[in-house]
């Protein structure tokens, strides 16, 4: 986390020193998209949506039913960006995506033939320092543009309802509960197009890479936190 924070500061105090105090040098920009997280077969070792599926685990294990995929969901985010010279921008974003994915035994039920049932939670809010390059010019009528930067995801995972113990086959209730914060580097390229002299409207594609430790008290001992943002994006200049 501090090595994404110190990032992020570097940026802006670069962009500060060399951004000249011209009119629409800095934008405020708004965010709405869809995250997909890695799917299976590019999860880290010891991942724990894998491993709650037993594909990823050398001991005995009843699997859960439900799919990666369905951790993907919406996200958002606000950004602030001031311009460095001709083709450079650095930007500031805080963004937000949380899914709840219910699940179930996939081969055990209860005696009565009912279905054993949890929820499982996922939260990343990702604070993320980067720098656009846009080789047409920031103020081009088409831009297109790619950038690099690093973030702080600050992360929630939890388990909630109803387990099994695979030595008795006993069910119980219980909750388990990890959060925390890991760097990542970040990847964005997108495409946007002015409104007139104030507005811009367009498209981003944004990668991040982190993975986070867990306790034993989850059936692995990490967390893939890696994944693809598309995203929408309006900015307003000033």
């Amino acid at each position: 986390m501090r090595t994404a924070i110190s990032t992020a500061l570097v940026l802006f105090a670069l962009a500060a020193g060399a951004a000249p105090a011209n009119a629409q040098n800095q934008g405020v920009t708004f965010t709405f998209g869809y995250f997909a997280p890695k799917g299976q077969d590019s999860r880290v070792a010891g991942d724990v949506l894998n491993a709650d599926r037993c594909l990823d685990v050398s001991f005995q294990c009843e699997p859960l039913l439900f799919d990666v995929s369905d951790f993907g969901g919406l996200s958002f985010s606000g950004e602030y960006s001031i311009g460095i010279g001709k083709y450079f921008e650095a930007a500031f974003d805080v963004g937000f995506t949380q899914q709840t994915v219910p699940s179930i035994y996939a081969l055990v039920t209860r005696p009565d033939g009912s279905e054993i049932q949890q929820d499982l939670k996922l939260r990343i809010v990702p604070v993320t320092g980067l720098v656009r390059f846009i080789p047409t010019g920031r103020h081009a009528p088409v831009q297109p543009y790619f950038g690099i930067g690093v973030a702080a995801l600050n992360w929630h995972y939890a388990e909630s309802g109803e387990f099994v113990d695979p030595s008795d086959g006993s069910i119980f209730r219980a909750q388990y509960i990890a959060d925390g914060t890991e760097a990542a580097p970040v990847v964005v390229g997108g495409l946007r197009a002015p409104m007139g002299n104030k507005y811009m409207i367009g498209g981003e594609v944004r990668y991040q890479k982190a993975e986070a430790d867990l306790s034993n008290d989850f059936l692995g001992n990490k967390l893939d936190l890696g994944g693809f943002t598309y995203q929408a994006t309006f900015t307003v200049r000033f």
